[in-house]
């Protein structure tokens, strides 16, 4: 049996649906016009770790093709970089009967799910990185594996499920650069006078926020690891600001606490770190890059709307 046969028999024809036998899948041979006997047997025998790794490659060969779309970055925000990678997941249910392999999130969730992880180049239209999981194993826990991408010159852009700050030295180490929401709850300071000190979030956003829409700090993140970087906030609109708000209350209430002042402060804004450096964006350049990232948003979507 060769690869091209196996290919056509597993993932591809309006046979390979989610129950078809082995059966089944031997007996469409003969209509592929190959001159060759395959047996159920046979097919169950190749069901094995060479041929996911077999099937990985295809798709992301497959993917890299459909995916080359119309070329959309002529911006003039990335010629800096050798590689502009998003990366985001999707997750999707499967058959109880896979829950062993595909463990779901657990609660009432599926029992059974994968996660797709993708990294996309925003600049080739191409994906450095795609891989299946199952869907109990956190972005946050996954980000290690982009790490792997960086290298000097290549930006990396994604949301706060892949944010951890020991990912983010990694990157920084490499050469490469990272753009990404901040989590609040992340140590971050500042120096002053020559020593570092504690950066108080929501006082330095509460100065001036009407009259300032857009600060900027240069901080240090992560208590140990110290990685240099600028801080960006953008002032929401009031309409924002109070459903925000709103929606924070009432999860609290819920839960039987109340949200402190500091925390309601800070729904009034979009934090943003960096360390990609002035002299490639100043900081109103900044603010017109994060809604690029749902440009992947859109692939992912396409792909359950289309595919399935």
């Amino acid at each position: 049996m060769t690869g091209k046969l196996f290919l056509a028999l597993v993932p591809f024809g309006v046979w390979s649906e989610a129950k078809t036998t082995l059966v089944q899948l031997a007996a469409k041979v003969t209509p592929l016009g190959q001159h060759v006997d395959v047996s159920p047997e046979a097919i169950h025998q190749r069901m094995n770790k060479k041929a996911i790794a077999f099937l990985q490659d295809m798709i992301r060969q497959a993917l890299a093709k459909v995916q080359s779309l119309e070329h959309v970055c002529d911006d003039g925000l990335f010629p800096a970089f050798t590689k502009v990678y998003i990366a985001d997941s999707t997750g999707f249910g499967l058959p109880e009967e896979l829950h062993k392999t595909f463990p779901g999130a657990g609660g009432s969730a599926a029992t059974a799910g994968a996660k797709i992880q993708a990294v996309w180049d925003y600049k080739s239209g191409v994906f450095g990185h795609f891989a299946l999981t199952p869907w109990n194993i956190p972005a946050q826990r996954y980000i290690d594996q982009v790490v792997a991408l960086a290298y000097k010159g290549v930006l990396f852009i994604f949301d706060l499920g892949y944010f951890k700050v020991k990912a983010l030295a990694s990157m920084a180490t490499a050469g490469a650069y990272f753009f990404c929401r901040l989590n609040h709850q992340t140590n971050l300071d500042e120096t002053v006078a020559g020593r570092l000190c504690p950066v108080k979030l929501a006082g330095f956003l509460t100065t001036g926020e009407h009259e300032i829409p857009l600060l900027e700090q240069a901080i240090s993140i992560g208590a140990k690891e110290g990685v240099a970087s600028r801080l960006i906030a953008v002032r929401m609109p009031e309409a924002i600001v109070n459903e925000r708000r709103r929606i924070a209350r009432k999860k609290a209430k819920k839960k039987g606490y109340t949200p402190s002042p500091s925390h309601l402060e800070l729904l009034a804004w979009n934090l943003f770190i960096t360390n990609v450096p002035h002299t490639i964006w100043k900081t109103e350049t900044v603010v017109n890059v994060y809604p690029l990232r749902w440009q992947i948003e859109l692939i992912l979507k396409s792909w359950k709307s289309y595919l399935h």
